[in-house]
């Protein structure tokens, strides 16, 4: 029963995906009038909605399940460097404590 309760973001994007094109296909096809156009319209936007949302989350949780690559050793990791702009923000004294604490990383 849990598992039909919350599906995973596969198939929740088909399904939306699905019922956007039914909405498409109802309103291009029978086109109704008034009220009945507009609210299509909106269901369609939702269910487009829903389908874009289950995709961001698909790609977020496949790019999670993807170790992080090891750095080779002797090299730092990425990220973990100064650039120009980071040391004209930061105080002296917050640069020397970074650079000490990453000389001691790449020591070991």
């Amino acid at each position: 029963m849990r598992r039909f309760l919350r599906p995973d973001a596969r198939t929740v994007a088909v399904v939306a995906a699905l019922a956007t094109a039914a909405v498409v296909v109802v309103l291009v096809i029978r086109h109704p009038a008034g009220i009945m156009t507009v609210g299509l319209a909106l269901l369609g936007v939702l269910f487009a909605t829903v389908t874009g949302t289950a995709l961001a989350a698909l790609r977020e949780r496949d790019d999670r399940e993807t170790p992080p690559a090891t750095p080779p050793p002797g090299q730092l990791e990425p990220g973990s460097f100064l650039d120009a702009d980071t040391l004209d923000a930061l105080d002296s004294a917050a640069v020397l404590s970074r650079l000490h604490r990453m000389r001691e990383v790449s020591d070991q």
